[in-house]
């Protein structure tokens, strides 16, 4: 992978250390595939491979078809709400090893509503793993009821199951939409977003991931997104950039991953670089990180070793917390513990 400069241990350190947000993040593609792998064997579930170690280089991404198949396969393993709860307490506990205080994580109720578990059942399952979460790790979870573009089936669910999680106490926060962009406009949801904003959720979507400007476009017009997943293709559009910069709207960039659904080629720096250059409000993520071999503190080493400064990430950080869907009370709790730690540093 490109590679700009020697990173110091030093840096390092103060990049692990610093406190942290994350927008970004599949709860499902947080999951490791060993877990899955345990799902799958005591759910009945049929993976397309021979043994564990199978299962794990079955991770080595060809494209990006590639991973979404392997996401989709491993959904199908999570069938009980004792997993999604599970799923939960561990993603808290990792989020909080690496000094992440709050995270808004995508999932795909889609496939789980089809598994046969009830709106209410999955919803106690995701609260009852962030409630555990916070209290034995101090690292929340809020989520995102994502839309995959490319099914049908419970499409029609996942906007009465976003509200329905709003209404717990603001468990879910807002819907986005995900899958595979080309030949899937996001046209045909636009009822679906004009209905969940009215119901006080917020709007997100993938974007300029794998399909060009005009994807972006889709997303902000159409949708009203106020958040972008990616958008790194939005580059090839001046005015497009011009658009996002003027009004900062925050993309959810995430590196590596990038990388290994060879979005971007391994030998070349990543356009996150021209992002900031250009004045577009970015953001840092590891999107689904045991799938990519990352994790968000990663993606700052990632980015340290691409020649960003700390100064710079560091801004990015403060800029990750500003583009969170927490209420104004909770964001400013956490800007005096990240003004805590640079005063420290």
């Amino acid at each position: 992978m490109f590679q700009q400069q020697e990173v110091s241990d030093a840096i390092i350190h103060r990049l692990h250390a610093m406190p942290k947000v994350e927008i970004h993040v599949h709860l499902e593609g947080a999951t490791s595939p060993d877990t899955i792998w345990d799902m799958a064997q005591r759910n009945g579930v049929d993976l397309p491979a021979a043994s564990r170690e199978a299962w794990h280089e079955f991770y080595a991404f060809s494209d990006f078809a590639h991973f979404i198949e392997t996401y989709i396969l491993a959904t199908s393993a999570m069938r009980t709400p004792e997993d999604f709860e599970q799923m939960v307490r561990d993603f808290a506990q990792r989020q909080a090893a690496q000094n992440i205080r709050y995270s808004e994580a995508y999932i795909s109720p889609q496939f789980h509503l089809d598994a046969g578990i009830s709106q209410g059942d999955l919803l106690d399952a995701f609260g009852a793993g962030a409630d555990s979460g916070w209290r034995e790790h101090g690292s929340k979870v809020r989520f995102i009821a994502d839309i995959s573009r490319q099914t049908d089936m419970h499409l029609h669910d996942v906007l009465p199951f976003a509200l329905a999680g709003y209404e717990r106490d603001g468990l879910v926060v807002g819907i986005g939409l995900g899958g595979i962009e080309d030949a899937y406009p996001p046209e045909r949801f636009a009822p679906i977003f004009s209905e969940a904003r009215q119901g006080g959720l917020h709007t997100v979507a993938h974007a300029g991931e794998t399909a060009g400007p005009e994807s972006v476009w889709g997303a902000l017009q159409v949708l009203g997104a106020e958040r972008v997943g990616h958008g790194i293709r939005s580059l090839e559009d001046p005015e497009l950039i011009a658009h996002l910069r003027d009004n900062r709207i925050p993309l959810e960039v995430s590196p590596n991953s990038n990388y290994c659904t060879k979005v971007i080629p391994v030998d070349e720096p990543h356009p996150i670089r021209a992002l900031v250059d250009a004045g577009v409000y970015v953001t840092v993520n590891s999107d689904d990180p045991p799938m990519f071999s990352t994790d968000l503190n990663n993606e700052y080493v990632t980015l340290a070793r691409q020649g960003f400064s700390f100064e710079e990430l560091w801004q990015l950080n403060l800029d990750t917390l500003e583009a969170t869907f927490l209420p104004e009370d909770e964001k400013a709790v956490l800007r005096e513990e990240w003004t805590a730690f640079a005063d420290r540093t």
